[in-house]
């Protein structure tokens, strides 16, 4: 949507925010990822401001290569509107699925201030399947690259976009048991303590 001319989103963003219903507005682009210098002038004019009818961007970066000055530049001009940032990346294989570089993405992420908001699992499209990993390795990459190692900010939640919505694929590495009287739990590391079973 940010490759429409100014003026064409300004209407937009207008006729949304006069709909009384609507209570924030949320754009998906890879402009500050794949063409930064299109966060200028006029669109943060188009974008800035208080409103009580917020903007939110999503964008779509997948490795940390991919995160330049530019970008960090383009990021905090965006921030500067009053626009806040995510990220929904693709677990790709042999792309972004090993420990060091899923580890790196999420925390150079943060570091220009854009917030990890999804990993999604890449889904069968033709054409695609070398970039498909097992659905379990994304949960995984999580537990490993990020949990304990990095703030809980860098946390995604890891999804399957199917046909009836998004669906969570994490399960539960943490609750190791429950038992009559108290759960047994396990960090990152592999160690465990108990809490009390709390009745309802």
């Amino acid at each position: 949507p940010f490759l429409l001319e100014d003026d064409k989103i300004e209407y937009l963003i207008r006729k949304l925010r006069e709909m009384p219903h609507i209570e924030m507005i949320r754009f998906g682009s890879r402009t500050p990822i794949v063409l930064p210098q299109r966060i200028d002038e006029g669109l943060k004019k188009v974008l800035g401001g208080y409103h009580k009818v917020p903007i939110w961007l999503n964008t779509q970066c997948n490795h940390p290569k991919e995160i330049t000055e530019e970008t960090a530049r383009a990021v905090y001009d965006l921030m500067q509107c009053g626009v806040n940032v995510g990220n929904q990346a693709v677990l790709l294989k042999g792309i972004n699925d090993t420990v060091p570089v899923f580890r790196e993405l999420h925390q150079k992420l943060l570091r220009i201030r854009i917030r990890p908001y999804y990993v999604f699992y890449c889904e069968p499209a033709p054409g695609i399947d070398h970039f498909r990993t097992p659905i379990e390795k994304g949960a995984e990459l999580i537990r490993d690259a990020i949990r304990g190692h990095t703030t809980g900010l860098a946390q995604p939640m890891y999804v399957l976009a199917t046909n009836i919505g998004k669906i969570p694929l994490m399960p539960d590495y943490y609750i190791v048991e429950r038992g009559e009287e108290e759960y047994t739990l396990r960090n990152h590391k592999g160690e465990t303590t108990n809490i009390p079973v709390i009745p309802e």
